[in-house]
């Protein structure tokens, strides 16, 4: 049986008219039956019966459309698979994310990679007191942001990563020796200033404005970079919020990274300047999306 053919039976399947199944595939009313008939005639079968009024599929008709729709929905996802793969191909990304972050989305770098050979992945480093300039740029392609992210000119595609919090302390802070924290601590001590570049309710996602139980939480002094903060924290000025992925590559002397239970789960988002959408960075959201967030 012909491509053409089995189009032909499988909108008449659907349409069940032979009329509007001409016009939906723009070929006569004439040839919609001769496929029909021959059809029928190589498979020794009727597949539908006609009547003047109504035009029905037998059982026959109605397993061979369940078969060859599967066969035409496997022929297009394997075209829109190897469309999608040429699309990426030989193109570089410039991927903005924290510290070790690309260490934890090294499946997501190699799923992308095998799916788009060429294609490749490089690691710019952002932070949290300017977490959208380099996109607006175009210094960078793509950033690796927790949510919620909610400006007009950005996309956000799919999440990426997930994972939990830690509070960063001084060695000698009263909450080091308690082995954990809540963020009703947090009310209790100042956290760092990230500065007016990022927008509040971002920072807010991370360093809550209050606590649950509705005390303001102190800012300051100001910091702008990882290392900034580190420092400050070791000097026992402040504590602060980080992403659980902080503790997990950081070991810095002086400073112990506190298990957050109470605070919400983060996620990670693949996010974008819209106007600069294009095939790879598609390629590469597309990949994400199937291989699912990542737990850190």
């Amino acid at each position: 049986m012909e491509l053409r053919d089995i189009e032909i039976f499988l909108t008449l399947a659907e349409e069940l008219h032979f009329g509007r199944t001409a016009e939906r595939l723009h070929v006569s009313q004439a040839r919609v039956s001769q496929a029909i008939a021959k059809q029928e005639r190589r498979l020794g079968v009727v597949l539908f019966d006609r009547t003047s009024r109504r035009v029905a599929l037998t059982p026959v008709g109605r397993r061979l459309r369940e078969d060859l729709q599967q066969a035409v929905d496997l022929l297009r996802e394997g075209l829109a698979r190897a469309e999608a793969a040429g699309a990426g191909t030989g193109q570089t990304l410039r991927l903005g994310v924290f510290g070790h972050a690309g260490h934890e989305l090294r499946p997501l770098i190699e799923a992308f990679r095998s799916r788009h050979t060429g294609s490749e992945v490089q690691f710019g480093e952002i932070n949290g007191s300017d977490p959208f300039t380099a996109l607006r740029t175009g210094e960078h392609d793509a950033h690796v942001l927790w949510l919620p992210v909610a400006e007009p000119d950005l996309t956000v595609g799919p999440t990426v990563l997930t994972g939990g919090r830690v509070l960063a302390v001084a060695a000698d802070h009263p909450l080091a020796e308690r082995g954990t924290a809540s963020l009703e601590d947090l009310g209790d001590n100042h956290v760092v200033d990230l500065g007016p570049d990022a927008p509040e309710y971002w920072i807010a996602a991370m360093i809550p404005t209050r606590t649950p139980l509705g005390r303001r939480i102190p800012r300051g002094p100001a910091a702008r970079t990882f290392h900034e903060i580190l420092s400050l924290v070791a000097s026992g000025q402040c504590v602060h919020p980080l992403g659980e992925i902080a503790a997990r590559y950081n070991r810095p002397p002086g400073i112990v990274f506190l298990p957050i239970p109470d605070a919400p789960t983060l996620h990670w988002a693949l996010t974008w300047r819209s106007t600069a959408d294009n095939p790879t960075l598609r390629a590469l959201a597309q990949t994400a999306a199937d291989l699912g967030p990542i737990s850190i």
